[in-house]
């Protein structure tokens, strides 16, 4: 069972995805893009705050106190992808999402993972990175072809 909680988290957050990839893309046609940004980010926060009694206590001004910069930091960082998706999917539709993923994937794991966390590298994620890099390059060959 153990082995598979990551699974059924992993496919809670790309069913939310897909939901949340198909909800940007149906905004194509509305005029303010952060408005339906702000309006989908508050659905998000009145789920989270309904959900967080069920997972652990909720003393928010502790956490506030301990955590304040890493919420921050996290904000900012749900906003900018709040944004790239909303342009991306409104403007390029739900199939650059191959693009997004694996930019994603090097950002995190090099930036974040490697450099900021000295998470250890061995020489299989050395060839993830390197073969993520390459489907970049693949894809936006292929983007330029059709």
């Amino acid at each position: 069972m153990k082995s598979l909680l990551p699974i059924f988290f992993a496919s809670i957050a790309a069913i939310g995805n897909a939901m949340f990839a198909l909800g940007q893309k149906k905004s194509a046609g509305i005029e303010n893009g952060l408005l339906f940004i702000g309006t989908s980010a508050a659905i998000a926060v009145l789920c989270a705050f309904f959900l967080a009694p069920l997972v652990g206590t909720c003393d928010a001004g502790n956490m506030l106190r301990g955590n304040l910069k890493a919420v921050f930091l996290s904000g900012l960082g749900l906003f900018l992808t709040y944004l790239g998706f909303n342009l991306l999917y409104s403007k390029y539709g739900a199939s650059q999402y191959a693009l997004y993923a694996v930019l994603s994937i090097i950002t995190t794991t090099i930036i974040v993972g490697v450099c900021w966390l000295k998470e250890p590298v061995n020489v299989y994620h050395k060839a993830a990175i390197a073969l993520a890099i390459a489907a970049v390059v693949l894809f936006s060959i292929g983007q330029s072809k059709t």
